[in-house]
């Protein structure tokens, strides 16, 4: 009973994705209210797989918020539907939420409620930033997430062309904010189709509590998907390169089928 108990508890501290075969690759899971980079190149499924974590897990009445930077909430919707996915439902019940927000919108919060101010973009770092919030969720009456999706971070990177300092600081800030309110964050980042790096300037990688790659080789006149745990804080995982495939239903991934060639 005792051990029951504590297996329990244990379990209780690690997520599921949901996603076929992507849990397999570890002994128990994501460590809640971890901050992990799902990092791929254009259109090998980054955002597919952010989305069917979200709806299942807002199919278990977890609250779970999507904050994007570049498709429209009824684009995002319509691609959820064509997986079979029912966001309308979910968004109805309160459990999902879908907003998109432009870049130019990123402030600073008042802890208070006050008014914000718009952060970094023409001024170098102020110390009197530090004690605002980089982002505003809790717009909705009654909404704390347990699962965000962000997409993406090279999108608000492109915010702050031309001051790297002032990016840092603020996603420093972001890291620090998400880890605060205890949400498991999933933040996208765009990359080469076969990365060496796998954020906008390499520091996010070190911040970040864990990064998922997706590798989207060529092979001639096709391309394959692949995806690999590249590093999870707290979690044991499997070390290796494995297919995933995009079907009708959504993300599968093989946990079986390693890839190996054109990835060094």
């Amino acid at each position: 009973m005792v051990e029951a108990t504590r297996l329990e508890e244990e379990s209780s501290k690690f997520v599921k994705t949901g996603i076929p075969g992507f849990d397999d690759l570890f002994e128990q899971g994501i460590p809640k209210g971890s901050t992990v980079l799902i990092a791929g190149g254009t259109g090998s499924g980054k955002t597919n797989l952010c989305l069917q974590l979200l709806a299942h897990h807002a199919s278990q009445g977890k609250k779970c918020y999507f904050m994007g930077f570049e498709e429209s909430e009824n684009r995002l919707i319509e691609h959820m539907k064509d997986f079979g996915w029912d966001p309308e439902t979910l968004i109805k019940s309160g459990d999902l939420k879908i907003k998109r927000f432009l870049t130019a919108e990123i402030y600073y919060y008042d802890k208070k409620g006050g008014s914000d101010i718009q952060a970094m973009m023409t001024k170098e770092v102020d110390p009197l930033l530090m004690e605002l919030e980089p982002l505003s969720i809790t717009d909705t009456v009654g909404f704390k997430p347990d699962f965000i999706v962000l997409d993406s971070l090279t999108a608000i990177s492109s915010t702050f062309q031309g001051k790297e300092q002032s990016y840092r600081f603020y996603v420093e800030r972001l890291f620090r904010f998400f880890e605060k309110i205890g949400a498991t964050t999933f933040l996208i980042t765009e990359t080469q189709q076969i990365p060496e790096v796998f954020s906008p300037t390499g520091v996010e990688e070190f911040l970040a509590d864990g990064v998922v790659v997706i590798y989207n080789i060529r092979r001639q006149n096709t391309r394959e998907k692949a995806l690999e745990v590249l590093k999870m804080r707290g979690a044991k995982h499997q070390r290796k390169i494995v297919s995933m495939n995009i079907t009708e239903k959504g993300v599968v991934i093989n946990p079986n089928k390693e890839v190996y060639s054109e990835i060094e």
